[in-house]
């Protein structure tokens, strides 16, 4: 069964329009390799039009501009975004799926996700407006000081296309619940279901500007967005030599950034877990999304005393399960995004097999699919510290495994990596949990378990995973600029011209 996408244009000023110059870039659909659809392709033109229309969004107009209207005021958009979410979830999850592979069931998840996360700082932006002006303790009694948090300005938000509609939304609903103006450029690789936002923002009357989409290559779209001296602020979220660069380029205009990048994220599994449990835990942490997940643990770091009968249940459970078109029922891994991708996982593992590791299991096309950019669940051992595939992220269904005799060594072996975004321990020993947890450098520790996540705790990494935190409260702060006031209170001169030592 073929589907098309809906055929949208720019979403600038709370209005669709047609490009500058009228391209578009093909939508294939990665299961069928055949073209779905298309998306259009902004240029400067398109972002120089849209940082206006932010810029106006936010200007004083009675006081009835988004930045200054009161929290409850951008709640009540946010919650409504969050209704047509839910109303259009069955289309936005196929749409998704067949845009970058996504398995139906997870993507329809991610969906109740997204609707989450506005509902969460519809809440925020309420509470914003009580937390305002908030006094601080000073030393002399002739002032009086305060704090107040207002929306930093305009912001550029670029996202990936691993969670197309999700990650959008995370730099989204806080930039709006701060008070700020975006301009989201979605990755060109899956931007469909962030064109459907705009339809929903369209519907439910956000004021024109407040949200502007713009699709189109990173060179293209997103290099001006970057380099903008009218935009205030740039969070992105991809790969780490793509961060560097826009880290780079906004030095330039000491702008502000945040960061959300790669990783290669280790699972330590102690000798003393439950072998079921921990199995499920390993596959899910490295092949959930296709394994196209910038958190993967795809580093197994495995008690040797235990990796004869881990390994076995690994390759047996890999062996079954159902990898296929994403709208079949029951499909539990899809095509990753692109016959780039494709090509490029492809890379990685006989890369690793040139180097001396072991392909224990998969490493290629699945047999029983001739179309479409499929890999199957990989595994591979007899890996040493030195080899890429130990180093350097895969974005892929491949697992590399090293085992360990101590504790220490565990350690050592988790730290052992330029990333630090995620990590997972596994053992019934909650006490040493906690001590390997608090030893690993990564922003995100998981304790027997691999990726759950939630919108009220932070999000993001250390050393080249990034800076700065989305999600939770912290997610707020990113859109937020801090501002002093002080006012002397006294009634007395201050006496500074008669009496020079009075400061």
């Amino acid at each position: 069964m073929t589907i098309s996408v809906p055929s949208r244009m720019l979403f600038i000023d709370g209005q669709w329009r047609e490009p500058a110059l009228k391209k578009r870039i093909p939508v294939i659909n990665p299961s069928t390799e055949e073209v779905v659809g298309d998306i259009p392709a902004a240029t400067s033109e398109d972002v120089e039009i849209a940082v206006d229309a932010a810029r106006r969004a936010l200007s004083r107009n009675n006081g009835k501009d988004w930045a200054y209207a009161p929290g409850a005021t951008r709640a009540k958009y946010l919650r409504a975004i969050a209704t047509k979410i839910t109303e259009r979830k069955p289309l936005l999850a196929k749409l998704e799926a067949i845009d970058c592979g996504k398995p139906l069931d997870e993507a329809a998840w991610d969906m109740d996700d997204v609707a989450g996360c506005f509902e969460y700082y519809a809440d925020l932006a309420e509470q914003l407006d009580a937390k305002q002006n908030a006094p601080v303790s000073l030393p002399m009694d002739t002032f009086k000081s305060y704090v107040r948090k207002e929306p930093i300005g305009v912001v550029g938000l670029i996202s990936p296309w691993n969670y197309p509609l999700l990650m959008a939304t995370w730099k989204v609903a806080p930039a709006l619940a701060a008070g700020c103006a975006a301009i989201l450029k979605p990755s060109e690789l899956a931007s469909v279901t962030c064109l459907e936002l705009a339809d929903v923002c369209r519907e439910v009357g956000l004021p024109a500007g407040v949200l502007n989409i713009v699709t189109g290559l990173g060179p293209e779209a997103g290099a001006p967005l970057v380099t903008h001296p009218h935009v205030d602020k740039i969070a992105f979220t991809g790969s780490s030599a793509t961060g560097s660069k826009v880290m780079s380029a906004a030095a330039q205009l000491v702008k502000p950034v945040s960061l959300e990048l790669g990783g290669k994220s280790p699972i330590v599994v102690f000798e003393d877990v439950d072998l079921d449990k921990a199995a499920e835990w390993t596959l899910f942490g490295c092949f959930w999304t296709n394994g196209q997940i910038c958190s993967a643990t795809s580093r197994l770091i495995l008690h040797e005393s235990i990796a004869v009968a881990f390994l076995d249940r690994l390759v047996k459970w890999s062996k079954n399960i159902k990898i296929s078109d994403p709208l079949e029922e029951g499909c539990r891994l899809g095509p990753v995004v692109s016959g780039g991708q494709y090509e490029k996982i492809l890379k990685f593992i006989s890369t690793a097999k040139s180097e001396g590791a072991t392909i224990l299991c998969g490493g290629d096309r699945p047999k029983h699919l001739k179309k479409g950019f499929f890999v199957e669940p990989t595994i591979i051992t007899d890996v040493n510290r030195s080899m890429q595939i130990w180093k350097e992220e895969v974005f892929g269904p491949v697992l590399c495994v090293k085992t360990f005799s101590s504790e220490e060594e565990a350690i050592e072996l988790a730290n052992d990596s330029p990333y630090g975004l995620g990590a997972a321990v596994i053992s019934n020993d909650l006490e040493r949990c906690d001590r390997v947890s608090r030893a690993i450098h990564a922003g995100i520790v998981w304790i027997n378990c691999s990726q759950p996540c939630f919108t009220q705790a932070p999000w993001g990494g250390n050393k080249r995973s990034g800076f700065g935190r989305e999600l939770g409260e912290w997610g707020l702060e990113n859109y937020l600029s801090v501002k002093q006031v002080t006012q002397y209170i006294s009634n007395d001169p201050w006496g500074w011209y008669q009496s020079p030592s009075k400061l």
